[in-house]
């Protein structure tokens, strides 16, 4: 295709190319009379449905992708896409990819291994924004005064990536001072000494938890559990060093910006985005007790904390003396008391 300088509409329905007539002129390769090129172009479709093969190698000029490059990065792990994704470009981009399948064109009949339809983030009414409605958030003014990195954590905060939720500036608020807590505990003095008892235990349970949550897209519940951490470690006078350096590297992927401030604070030169992630010991993320559930004929009663590995008759007495439990058992008569040790006391009466 010839370089385009214009591409104001021709004014005769056909493409700009139609205006081009040095290009739309040209000679029939076969007689080698006079003719015209087909100036008819493809919509944006076409060139949409298969980008994310032309972003393996986008400066190749003797074919649409090296092969080397698509045994190398294909298929695509996860596509996340909104919900119109799924009857839009979804079915299309599948649809070319299958027949470059078909043709040897790719190495795989799906293009995608996995895909995740977020929800969509609706006005503080609960409506679909609209200029109309009058219930647009933009994002430009929140940045302004909040910063990116309060805007991107609370998206993520909202609730689970694939619902639909409500934008809520209250919400924004609770996020953004969550940052400026992160930011007065970095003037703490750091010390040598390593976090011990039920702090210890919280770090590594908060390991896992953002490890798997982020995993699994659970943005939601791994901020939430960052929360927990931060809100213990701040009522320390001075930071143990590996807990706070844990701490800026799970909060990095979904605050960077305050991440590498923090990071390079602590006196790291290189980003905390080279640095390895954090690895919990599974020993400290194991409970001391057991929640055991309470039952009457079969019906919830109650729960309680007892011991691992309390006997059955001190669970027993335990779940006896629960009043909701109690009231229930109180003139019945017991036929017989099921219980399974660290999980549950059901009471059979008649």
């Amino acid at each position: 295709l010839p370089e385009v300088s214009s591409y104001e509409p021709s004014g005769t329905g056909e493409s700009p190319l139609a205006k081009i007539t040095e290009w739309v002129k040209t000679s029939c390769p076969v007689c080698g009379g006079p003719a015209r090129r087909e100036t008819n172009t493809m919509p944006q479709w076409a060139g949409s449905c298969w980008y994310y093969l032309r972003y393996l190698d986008p400066a190749n000029r003797k074919a649409f992708v090296g092969r080397d490059k698509i045994d190398y990065w294909m298929p695509v792990d996860l596509y996340v896409g909104g919900v119109e994704h799924a009857v839009l470009h979804l079915l299309y981009a599948r649809f070319w990819h299958k027949v470059l399948f078909d043709l040897g064109l790719v190495n795989s009949k799906e293009p995608f291994q996995r895909l995740v339809n977020q929800g969509m983030i609706l006005g503080e009414d609960n409506q679909k924004m609209s200029k109309s409605r009058g219930n647009v958030i933009n994002p430009d003014d929140i940045v302004k005064e909040f910063g990116a990195d309060a805007l991107r954590l609370y998206e993520m905060f909202m609730g689970p990536l694939e619902v639909s939720k409500p934008w809520a500036t209250s919400g924004l608020i609770g996020v953004s001072r969550f940052l400026e807590r992160l930011y007065a505990m970095s003037d703490k003095p750091l010390t040598g000494d390593e976090p011990t008892g039920e702090l210890l235990k919280l770090l590594h349970r908060t390991i896992k938890k953002v490890s798997g949550d982020t995993d699994t897209l659970n943005f939601n519940t791994a901020i939430s559990s960052m929360m927990v951490l931060s809100t213990e470690a701040a009522r320390l006078e001075a930071m143990p060093a590996s807990l706070w350096r844990t701490l800026v590297l799970l909060v990095s992927p979904y605050a960077p910006h305050l991440a590498e401030e923090l990071w390079a604070k602590m006196g790291n030169t290189a980003s905390v985005s080279k640095a390895a992630w954090p690895v919990f010991d599974p020993a400290l993320c194991e409970d001391d007790e057991d929640t055991i559930i309470v039952q009457v004929n079969g019906k919830l009663r109650g729960d309680f904390k007892a011991a691992k590995g309390a006997a059955k008759d001190k669970l027993e007495a335990q779940a006896r003396a629960l009043p909701r439990v109690a009231d229930r058992l109180a003139g019945m008569e017991l036929v017989k008391v099921i219980v399974v040790p660290g999980k549950l006391v059901n009471f059979v009466v008649k």
